[in-house]
């Protein structure tokens, strides 16, 4: 795998529904690199910390083969790199073979991945359509989010190296847990794994009490 581009955010307020509401989705790549820290990416604009950052949740990934889909979905709309509010653009990544645990090195960095993204209600201010939410879940597509072992500097062109492969659950698997309609066994095997991040937990916890 490899680093397609390293993007940070420009914060930018929005009026929606009447309110300002502060986002730091805007990312677009930047060619001196990133540095990867434990709770954040120095110098990204993370505008709301009970959703974004932390040590669970310190940088987040996406493919760039996924942009192929949105693209044919959305034709006629500019998809930059850095597009769905991913620091990392990386060509290779596939939410199906990537599992919860699995530690890779990063340029200088390395990380582990700990969850799927969520995607909250303001993916519709880059992509002007409220339809996206649901698109991005119905896709699969998820991207990656990763706590940060090592800090360290990333650079495009950088190589994604498999360090430790974990025998758990996908990151594709526990995204489907998230959002389908039936409980399956395998919520409990998310719960219990000791790498995935405690804000996923939570919400799995959340969403399938009934049947735990």
């Amino acid at each position: 795998m490899k680093i397609i581009s390293t993007n940070i955010a420009e914060a930018r307020t929005i009026n929606w529904k009447g309110k300002e509401v502060p986002t730091g989705l805007f990312k677009f790549g930047v060619e001196k690199g990133i540095f990867l820290g434990k709770e954040d990416v120095k110098y990204d604009n993370v505008m709301d910390r009970r959703y974004h950052g932390g040590i669970d949740k310190a940088c987040y990934l996406y493919s760039s083969e996924n942009y192929k889909f949105w693209q044919d979905l959305y034709p006629g709309l500019e998809m930059p790199w850095g597009m769905f509010g991913e620091n990392l653009t990386v060509d290779g990544l596939n939410e199906k073979e990537t599992n919860i645990g699995d530690t890779y090195k990063i340029g200088e960095a390395v990380v582990q991945v700990t969850q799927p993204r969520q995607p909250c209600f303001k993916l519709q201010f880059r992509f002007n359509n409220n339809e996206i939410v649901r698109q991005f879940v119905d896709s699969g597509f998820s991207g990656v989010y990763v706590r940060v072992l090592e800090p360290g500097k990333v650079n495009p062109g950088d190589s994604m190296e498999l360090l430790e492969k974990k025998q758990s659950l996908s990151i594709y698997e526990v995204f489907t847990l998230l959002y389908s309609d039936e409980f399956d066994q395998n919520v409990q095997k998310a719960i219990d794994d000791p790498f995935i991040a405690e804000s996923c937990k939570r919400d799995l916890i959340k969403r399938w009490s009934e049947f735990l």
